[in-house]
């Protein structure tokens, strides 16, 4: 599959093109970038790619099968629609849309044109919470109560300001789709938010949620980015014991410090041993090993999903359902009450 990379900032260069060429059976065809600076940083890691003005230059271009697309958020409605008519398979970055009724409209052209939309919740292929999936499948803790997800990030500068901004769906979108992955549909959610003053006016810097499950488990999700904090946590408290990981964000430190997952696909994504999670039942106090942080087979998953052999990775349906529970947050925290989903 030929795939063209819509947008080359932090998320196109540090979260999706490392991964598109680590996946199998995908090629990177084609970048779509503007600013002079964006355009250079794309020559320089990529020589060979071709550079696009636009996403309609490089669907007219032609020789691409799908698109993703990674560029601020106010812009990902239209180009998502752009893509599907001209009839491309599509990965849209989140947040997917601004609001769980867009997302539906989304799904429904893309239905109605036989094209795979996806979204690209990529941390369900975190290193952490597949450690974390895999331990409540084995049922060590017995009866599951709750789950704590902590992502405290010190990045000032990539929080998006003003109203369409903010941490709520931007970290928010990821700890929010991890906990529906992990523990189901949500029925009500209680709603906490950190408003700070930003250029572009007020957004949310921080927030809690709480989430009550149909299954009955609960989950308790808080992140910011304005506290000088950086702390990745999982707590999983069972009927039997508990299961505590402190995590580094392994995959992403490696990008950003220069690494490459096609360098060496084998050792790539797992925590090193001091950071393994513990898990504590009656008479057993243990590290558990690190699964594999693999982003790269979100896209494998994806050409599978075109190629008719399975699911999308995350599908319209389960991006919708975390936009319905962002939604009901922001209303919870503007109420000062629990809301139903």
């Amino acid at each position: 599959m030929r795939i063209g990379l819509v947008g080359y900032g932090t998320g196109g260069r540090h979260f999706h093109a490392p991964y598109i060429a680590a996946a199998n059976g995908i090629e990177l065809a084609g970048v779509v970038a503007r600013a002079p600076q964006t355009i250079a940083r794309v020559r320089e890691d990529m020589p060979d790619v071709p550079v696009y003005a636009s996403q309609a230059d490089m669907i007219k271009a032609g020789g691409i099968d799908a698109v993703t697309i990674t560029t601020p958020p106010q812009t990902r409605r239209e180009l998502v629609l752009e893509a599907i008519a001209a009839g491309l398979h599509v990965v849209a970055d989140k947040p997917f849309a601004p609001s769980a009724a867009v997302a539906r409209e989304l799904g429904e052209a893309a239905k109605s044109a036989g094209v795979v939309l996806a979204v690209y919740h990529n941390r369900r292929f975190d290193a952490d919470v597949l450690t974390l999936k895999k331990v409540i499948e084995t049922g060590e803790l017995g009866q599951l109560w709750r789950v704590h997800s902590r992502m405290e990030l010190d990045e000032p500068s990539t929080l998006e300001g003003g109203p369409t901004g903010g941490l709520l769906r931007d970290l928010g979108s990821h700890l929010v789709d991890q906990m529906l992955w992990l523990l189901g549909p949500v029925k009500s959610v209680s709603a906490y938010l950190d408003m700070a003053n930003t250029a572009d006016g007020p957004t949310d810097a921080g927030f809690v949620l709480n989430l009550q499950h149909v299954s009955g488990v609960h989950s308790h999700l808080s992140a910011s980015k304005l506290n000088r904090l950086v702390v990745r946590e999982f707590r999983a408290y069972g009927e039997n014991g508990s299961f505590v990981s402190s995590g580094t964000d392994v995959q992403a430190q490696a990008i950003f410090a220069g690494r490459r997952p096609a360098d060496d696909l084998d050792a790539w994504g797992y925590e090193a041993p001091d950071r393994w999670g513990r898990l504590r039942t009656e008479g057993r106090d243990e590290s558990v090993p690190s699964e594999q942080g693999r982003y790269h087979a979100y896209y494998e998953a994806f050409l599978r999903a075109v190629n008719g052999e399975g699911p999308p990775p995350v599908t319209v349906e389960e991006a919708t359902a975390t936009l319905a529970v962002l939604d009901a947050a922001r209303l919870s925290a503007q109420a000062g009450r629990t809301i139903d989903v």
